[in-house]
């Protein structure tokens, strides 16, 4: 009872052979000595058990199953144990939800299926409960050559008490691009979101309330986890959906920020794999974000790679900008180039942009024209938008953008609003955007 209670007040799962472990701990003083050296024997004989340990820590599911209900067993004991998984329990896991940051919190479980190359096909999609962690393979591909991708999407509580997620379907269709690229199986699309849609029920507890601010984090990973020493793809691929709830990515949410131009190094090649959301691209703006964060800037901005002269994108986001004509039409400009990923909450700004009579373009955009913008701004799915007032070149130019750099434009205040407000549920979404963690489809 102790280890239940302990378990539950830490908002994590505890397996069968966990709770066993923990019994000598804190029933000792409680139990007689013969009984106590009885209970030793039996935990130790169970928990050498691997395959006990194993079904205690995953339970299958099929994959396109949609009840909203999972029974608890096997020491699935966790946040809501015994409860029914209902959009009802978002928000009552016991956090400081004004204080959430953009960074992982441990959460209930997460779910995990694998491909293997002998028998073409995917298993069935699975819950892992207990530590957030997986065994691997020292030869993995993952490991060695970096053949990984990811994605990130967010699940809202709305106003009207259902819990949503936000485009999940453009998610699936770029992580099957980025599989392509990467030589590893997609994951069908009705797959992929019947794991991000299951995650976030299993892990409703951790959805940020209505009102709060914060969103359920979530974060489908594909990775080549079957062994290869040679460049090959691997024989065996796994796909993991976790979550985590989360805060604004930037502190203070719709904030201007001061932007380094980042002159040195190159995010991604032409032809290369900067078009897919890949963990090579990351890695190799981790250095030049640090040392735009050490020199005091928390964003940073890559030219091209080929004549260092046009934007390309911001080391995590992509570039957007407001420029207005001699006759006052407003255009909302962003890049043309193949080695910039393609953002989703980019797609949903540009339409909405074309909705409220601006003009979209997609085209080159030279370093130069920095100075002729209203307003420019970096956009995600973990910020939507961050404006940018300024611009630190190497050569030590500053580019200002607009009269008061702690000023919002009120063109992408406004686009901002108009995301947030589908996101939460204060809006109609006419365009089918979202997609409801719970109702069955």
């Amino acid at each position: 009872k102790r280890a239940k209670r302990r378990g539950e007040g830490r908002r994590v799962g505890l397996r069968r052979s966990e709770k066993m472990a923990l019994c000598g701990a804190f029933a000792a003083p409680l139990i007689p000595a013969s009984r106590r050296a009885r209970c030793s024997g039996t935990c130790a004989a169970k928990a050498r058990d691997g395959s006990a340990a194993k079904a205690s820590r995953r339970r299958l599911l099929p994959q396109m199953r949609d009840a909203a209900t999972v029974s608890e067993r096997d020491g699935g004991v966790g946040v809501g144990s015994g409860k029914a998984r209902t959009a009802a329990l978002a928000g009552t896991a016991e956090l400081n939800w004004a204080e959430l940051l953009f960074a992982y919190l441990p959460t209930r479980c997460f779910v995990r299926a694998t491909w293997t190359r002998e028998t073409g096909e995917w298993t069935e999609l699975a819950l892992e409960f207990g530590a957030p962690t997986i065994p691997l393979h020292i030869g993995a591909t993952a490991l060695h050559y970096g053949q990984s991708c990811f994605e990130g999407l967010k699940a809202f509580h709305c106003k009207d008490g259902a819990v949503r997620l936000f485009r999940p379907h453009e998610n699936a269709r770029r992580l099957a691009r980025s599989a392509n690229r990467l030589c590893m199986p997609e994951v069908p699309e009705h797959m992929f979101l019947e794991a991000t849609r299951l995650a976030v029920r299993e892990n409703v507890e951790f959805v940020p309330p209505y009102g709060s601010g914060g969103s359920l984090y979530v974060r489908p990973l594909l990775f080549g986890s079957g062994p290869k020493i040679g460049l090959a793809p691997a024989d065996e691929v796994t796909f993991l959906v976790m979550v985590t709830p989360v805060g604004d990515y930037y502190k203070g949410g719709l904030s201007p920020v001061f932007a380094q131009v980042c002159e040195d190094y190159d995010r991604a090649a032409p032809r290369g794999v900067g078009g897919a959301k890949v963990g090579a691209n990351y890695a190799a703006d981790l250095l030049p974000n640090v040392l735009c964060k050490t020199a005091g800037y928390p964003i940073n901005l890559y030219l091209d790679a080929v004549e260092r002269q046009y934007v390309e994108e911001f080391g995590t986001s992509n570039f957007i900008a407001i420029k207005t004509d001699a006759e006052g039409v407003k255009t909302y400009v962003t890049p043309d180039s193949s080695s910039v990923l393609e953002s989703i909450t980019n797609k949903t700004l540009m339409e909405l942009a074309a909705r409220d009579g601006l003009r979209v373009e997609r085209r080159k955009i030279d370093i130069a024209e920095l100075r002729d913008f209203d307003e420019v701004a970096a956009c995600g799915t973990a910020v939507v938008i961050t404006p940018v007032t300024r611009f630190v070149r190497a050569s030590g130019e500053v580019v200002s953008i607009g009269d008061d750099p702690a000023a919002v434009g009120p063109t992408f205040a406004q686009l901002y609003k108009q995301v947030r407000a589908i996101q939460s549920g204060d809006a109609p979404d006419d365009a089918g955007w979202t997609v409801d963690a719970f109702a069955s489809h």
